[in-house]
């Protein structure tokens, strides 16, 4: 709360408005303008880009709980990469699940070469322990990143490159390019790393990987509000 309270003290709305305008927006295709004319159905006054302000402070704190409530996951990687225009030009979203299909971890990048994918790999293992196998498409970039990886930590994951085994990651960018859809790209390269992490947030939760309390699982709604109380 310590985090919330200080991302939110120069704002005059309530939290709880601040929150279900940021869940709509990362969780549904909808635009900043669309939002706006929710809103103002509901008798709240607030402009889009006030909407997007929200986002842009709120969706690292939530991310950063959210991290620490994470499952665990297996240890049979997918590694892919998806284009995203961010101020017209094409960026790289590298993202990995696992054969469960749940999500690893994910990381935008203005590059699509070794270093990136190094990059990449050192976050999601440094975030989820190292993995047995890792399977990529025909990428040169994604296989040289994890031999050297395999090298200079004197590690023995190994690399399959099996078309069909990486459907599961190439599927599950569906749900990421849904919601990015009306949002007709980013103006910025921050605002990308921020909305798409927003994002990505949403589809884990959807996908059961935030760990909760009691016998019953509290929804969708509950779980996205749970993480700034």
């Amino acid at each position: 709360m310590v985090s919330i309270k200080s991302v939110i003290k120069r704002f005059r709305f309530p939290l709880e408005i601040m929150l279900v305008c940021v869940r709509w927006y990362v969780a549904y295709p909808l635009s900043l303008r669309h939002l706006e004319e929710m809103m103002q159905e509901r008798d709240v006054l607030v402009d889009h880009s006030t909407v997007q302000r929200w986002a842009m402070k709120l969706l690292p704190v939530l991310e950063a709980v959210f991290r620490k409530r994470k499952r665990p996951v297996g240890k049979s990687w997918r590694f892919d990469e998806t284009y995203c225009r961010v101020n017209g030009e094409w960026k790289y979203l590298y993202r990995a699940v696992d054969k469960e299909g749940n999500t690893i971890d994910f990381l935008l990048t203005a590059k699509r070469d070794r270093k990136a994918a190094r990059r990449f790999l050192d976050k999601a293992i440094g975030q989820n322990g190292l993995p047995e196998t890792i399977t990529i498409d025909k990428s040169a970039a994604n296989n040289a990143a994890i031999e050297d990886y395999n090298v200079e930590q004197e590690t023995s994951i190994q690399i399959r490159q099996v078309k069909y085994l990486n459907n599961i990651v190439e599927q599950d960018y569906r749900a990421v390019k849904r919601i990015t859809r009306p949002m007709l790209g980013f103006k910025s390269f921050r605002t990308a790393r921020v909305i798409l992490t927003g994002i990505e947030l949403v589809h884990m939760i959807r996908k059961g990987q935030l760990r909760t309390v009691g016998r019953t699982t509290p929804s969708f709604a509950q779980q996205f509000y749970s993480l700034a109380a």
